[in-house]
């Protein structure tokens, strides 16, 4: 039984091996773009929205408010790189039930491949909201023993989203697998129900903790408070009253 659509090598560029993975991942950006301009081709005020349309403001719309309700700071930019990662892993996901179709999220490279992009989507949304020297600081946070472990901290994100993702997208798989031997016309289509629910779930829990991490890097640190300076602003309100005022 075949795991990874790594295994299958679908033609050969230039001397290359394009395998399955591959060819699904550039179906699965035809599709996400071409869609993306079909919809939009005619967006403009005097326009009414078609189904289509609705459909896709409906989606962005509710992405972008649970993005808004973990980050405080601008969502817009967190919305189109969160958002792509959503929307890639969900129609991958989705597309499970075309027969011959096997998602590239089953594949370790892929997984591995998009959690490559959120470590190093991390650093720069940190760096363009904090600085350079405003992001680093926050490595030696709360003391310059904690360094070693905020960093082993960013890299084991990174492989606990790829294994996270390729080992429930492959798990998956295998079960339906097992079963379609043992009983070829009722479980498969409940796996095939249970796997479209379980990969809009996985692309749900990505997206959201990829935008967790985002939005803890650009988390800006305020400044602990100057005791000092505040107790002589209160200097003039804790002086005694006049005796005059207290007969």
């Amino acid at each position: 039984m075949q795991l990874t659509p790594d295994e299958t090598t679908v033609f050969t560029l230039w001397g290359l091996c394009i395998n399955e993975t591959v060819v699904n991942t550039w179906i699965l950006m035809a599709l996400l773009t071409g869609a993306s301009i079909l919809v939009t081709r005619r967006l403009r005020p005097d326009v009414p929205p078609n189904r289509w349309r609705t459909t896709l403001e409906v989606i962005v719309t509710g992405i972008q408010r649970q993005i808004e309700e973990i980050s405080p700071q601008s969502s817009r930019h967190v919305l189109y790189f969160s958002g792509t990662l959503f929307l890639f892993i969900a129609l991958s996901n989705l597309l499970l039930v075309v027969p011959g179709f096997t998602p590239p999220t089953a594949s370790l490279s892929t997984t591995a491949a998009l959690a490559l992009a959120v470590l190093i989507a991390v650093p720069l949304f940190g760096i363009t909201q904090q600085g350079i020297r405003g992001y680093l600081r926050t490595y030696i946070q709360p003391s310059v023993i904690m360094l070693p472990f905020n960093i082993i901290s960013e890299f084991s994100r990174g492989i606990s989203l790829a294994i996270r993702l390729y080992g429930n997208v492959m798990s998956g798989a295998v079960i339906a697998g097992i079963l379609l031997g043992v009983a070829p016309f009722f479980f498969p289509v409940v796996m095939d129900v249970l796997g479209l629910l379980t990969g809009l779930i996985q692309a749900y829990i990505f997206a959201i903790l990829a935008t967790v991490y985002i939005s803890s890097a650009t988390a800006i640190v305020k400044k602990p408070e100057n005791k000092e300076e505040d107790q002589l602003q209160m200097q003039p309100l804790l002086r005694p009253f006049p005796s005059s005022l207290r007969d």
